[in-house]
């Protein structure tokens, strides 16, 4: 039985600034994770980085606190993408990583992801260990004034991700005569994305760069591409990049301007791989939600589709245990295992940019190896998730299932956040796609107030 957890969520722990994630939290949790790594006499220490979030400061210098007060030394970064991060903890041979960030949420949320000495975020046991520590009476086992931490800033980190980055990349290739627009989210890769870029040879064009605390994700970044589309046509550039606030995702927009999803950048970079005799596996990994014509597509170039439960750590657990190198989301957290232990917004960018170079084809063709089946996604609001298991539902679910038969498929699941079912159905009708989610959804919404009453 899974033991729900009071802090950690499927990626970190995250929530609305100042009222969830307190500076006495983050304390707390500095204190409760120092403890858990010290682990031999060696001088431990801890890289923090975040995003450009107003309570970044906050929660930074409360994690310092925390982690000086039980004896570990702390170097702190500024404003690093989360891949950046993990690849620092790594680097750096620091004990422990902790990025700052809310991902793609709006600037008055904030959260604390945590890294371990090999850049890999922690497993569902050592989290529960952290909480146990965070709600006891720590105390005593805080460090004598004598063996208390330091911390400094350290500068030279930005060139370094940079470096990692660029080297992902073939010898020689260069992006020279390519116009590129990038879209930083006024978020944590605001500096390095459009610098590596520059570095490689292309021409810059960067928005949402000028972050000011508040507007981080505002109508910019990989979630409103909008503004990306509009600079992509206005300026005739050859392909937009959309990052989001953390950078460990990635929307690429081809030259007409039209959004190219992570299901496409996994299909180009996995028969580039496939072609190159890079993947360690004949295949790569998903989540339940990546498109049916992706899962076709690589069937048919030989490649198999492994597909886990929704969250980027449930594709890497999968990862790691089977030896795959290559896996995703179509939401666009793109895990390449030879170069980062998490998503790399940037560095999957770099990939689909040198497969475009040697191709020498536009975008909107290298990146279009597939056409997507027809998907429909509703959300039911219930009062209770117990609806799913209702006779009438249960039969709706199976009639869909056998009007869609092997050319489509259902994926109905509750939302891990809210009392909401999602019903998402797929297939290559998508007139029948529609009418089998509608009467699915029908069946959840008249047992819902049944359920609520019983």
């Amino acid at each position: 039985m899974t033991i729900a957890r009071k802090y950690f969520g499927t990626d970190g722990i995250r929530g609305r600034a100042n009222s969830a994630i307190t500076p006495d939290l983050a304390l707390r949790v500095g204190q409760a994770v120092g403890l858990v790594f010290q682990r031999g006499e060696h001088r431990h220490r801890v890289v923090i980085g975040k995003d450009t979030r107003l309570s970044g400061y906050m929660i930074e210098y409360a994690m310092v606190a925390g982690f000086t007060s039980v004896g570990m030394d702390v170097l702190l970064l500024g404003p690093m993408p989360t891949p950046a991060v993990a690849m620092l903890t790594r680097s750096m041979r620091a004990d422990i990583g902790v990025m700052i960030s809310a991902s793609h949420n709006a600037y008055e949320d904030n959260g604390i992801k945590i890294f371990g000495p090999d850049g890999f975020k922690l497993s569902d046991e050592v989290e529960r260990s952290i909480e146990a520590l965070v709600d006891s009476d720590m105390s005593a086992q805080l460090s004598k004034s004598g063996d208390l931490g330091r911390a400094k800033r350290v500068d030279d980190v930005r060139a370094r991700y940079i470096e990692a980055a660029k080297l992902t990349l073939p010898r020689h290739l260069s992006l020279d005569g390519l116009r590129i627009v990038v879209d930083c989210a006024h978020g944590a890769a605001y500096r390095v994305a459009p610098e590596a870029l520059w570095e490689l040879g292309a021409e810059v064009i960067p928005i949402g760069v000028d972050p000011d605390g508040m507007n981080i994700n505002r109508e910019v970044g990989s979630t409103s591409p909008e503004a990306l589309i509009r600079k992509v046509r206005e300026t005739r550039a050859d392909i937009g990049i959309a990052l989001d606030g953390d950078a460990d995702r990635v929307l690429i927009i081809d030259e007409q301007g039209h959004p190219v999803n992570g299901d496409q950048v996994m299909a180009v970079v996995a028969q580039s791989w496939k072609e190159d005799g890079r993947l360690s596996k004949p295949g790569i990994v998903t989540t339940v939600m990546s498109n049916l014509g992706l899962e076709r597509y690589l069937a048919s170039i030989g490649l198999t589709m492994a597909r886990t439960a929704v969250g980027d750590r449930y594709v890497l657990e999968h990862m790691r245990e089977h030896g795959f190198n290559l896996g995703g989301e179509q939401s666009g957290h793109i895990i390449l295992s030879d170069f980062s232990t998490t998503g790399d917004g940037l560095v999957s960018a770099l990939q689909v940019l040198a497969v475009v170079r040697r191709r020498q084809r536009p975008v909107s063709e290298v990146c279009h190896l597939f056409e997507p089946l027809p998907q429909v996604l509703k959300n039911v609001r219930t009062s209770s998730r117990a609806a799913m298991e209702q006779d009438s539902v249960v039969r709706a679910i199976a009639e869909g299932e056998r009007k869609l038969g092997k050319d489509g498929r259902l994926l109905i699941r509750p939302s891990g956040t809210e009392l909401v079912i999602r019903v998402m159905g797929e297939g290559d009708d998508l007139k029948m796609v529609e009418a089998v989610v509608d009467s699915i959804c029908a069946a959840i919404e008249g047992n819902s107030t049944k359920v609520a009453a019983e």
